[in-house]
């Protein structure tokens, strides 16, 4: 793996701490910043690592070569910045999506707009195989924004599996894992077992997330090994698919309370114009610019480093 100095795992952290903080959005995803941030490949890679072969390099090698092997200072330096961004944006990023949704969403639909061309410009070749399965990626992703959420469900078999699929969307470029969390009807569950500490669900989701993130690893390793430019323009296709969840104004057709807590559970976009209250267009419009700039600074940046 690359010799970096610490400041670039200071770097690296910052990245993690981005991601994280795409990662509490239900709509946005972490993959699609470490996808822009020019980590995604290393991060695959290294996740993909991890397997019982590490444990014969740690009893014949020592725990240096174990941890070379797996890139324990990559991903050290990377999940301490996601983790410490769910811990201190999470409650800031819910305060934002109560009461200033527009511009957070207007920000976010930058970003992602201007991900689907910084993607879609790693595509060397546009076959025409490339072309179907970016249209495919595209109808995908927005069928899955337009599924109804389920009902709170708290049985543990399904809450692994709702750890599983939400952490493979997480490192999937264009779907979110919170997003995929409140459609299998876990996601509350899920925040109020964090909140009261209840062990034995957490832990279960975090197995869960384990085992999806090793298995899901391979899968996506293996794609950018054997059809880059086709796996490129899948991804490209989720991201562009996704825009439909993050359009900023939205008409509110159902919401459901549980607790103190109410989520939307359908809505449709709307044209600023006909969106009931204050629109805020001038500064969404401003935030958007921001977002989709915010990714060309970053190339520019990542590149000269």
């Amino acid at each position: 793996m690359k010799e970096r100095k610490f400041t670039d795992y200071v770097w690296i952290t910052l990245k993690g701490m981005a991601m994280g903080a795409a990662d509490v959005v239900p709509g946005v995803s972490g993959g699609t910043i470490a996808f822009i941030s020019g980590i995604y490949e290393e991060l695959i890679t290294s996740i993909n690592n991890i397997n019982l072969s590490l444990f014969k390099v740690l009893r014949k090698d020592g725990l240096k070569a174990f941890w070379t092997k797996v890139n324990g200072n990559f991903l050290l330096a990377l999940f301490s910045g996601i983790f410490i961004s769910v811990l201190s944006l999470a409650k800031f990023l819910s305060w934002l999506l109560e009461n200033e949704p527009i511009l957070l969403w207007s920000f976010f639909f930058g970003l992602v707009l201007a991900s689907v061309f910084f993607v879609g410009k790693e595509i060397k070749k546009w076959s025409l195989a490339a072309i179907i399965v970016f249209i495919l990626g595209g109808f995908l992703a927005y069928f899955i924004t337009e599924l109804p959420p389920n009902e709170n469900i708290d049985s543990l078999p399904y809450l692994f599996l709702s750890g599983a699929l939400a952490v493979c969307a997480m490192i999937l470029p264009g779907i979110s894992g919170a997003f995929i969390l409140v459609l299998l009807g876990s996601y509350k569950t899920i925040l109020d077992a964090v909140h009261e500490k209840d062990i034995k669900i957490v832990l279960t989701v975090a197995l869960g997330a384990v085992f999806g993130l090793l298995s899901f690893a391979r899968l996506l390793k293996w794609m950018f090994t054997h059809y880059k430019n086709i796996t490129l323009a899948l991804l490209t296709g989720f991201i562009l698919g996704s825009l439909n969840k993050i359009w900023p104004w939205k008409k509110v057709l159902e919401t459901k309370t549980f607790g103190d807590k109410t989520i939307v559970v359908d809505d449709v976009n709307v044209w600023p114009s006909a969106f009931e209250g204050e629109n805020q267009l001038i500064l969404a419009l401003i935030l958007a610019i921001i977002g989709f700039s915010l990714i060309f600074i970053l190339e520019r940046t990542a590149s000269r480093k």
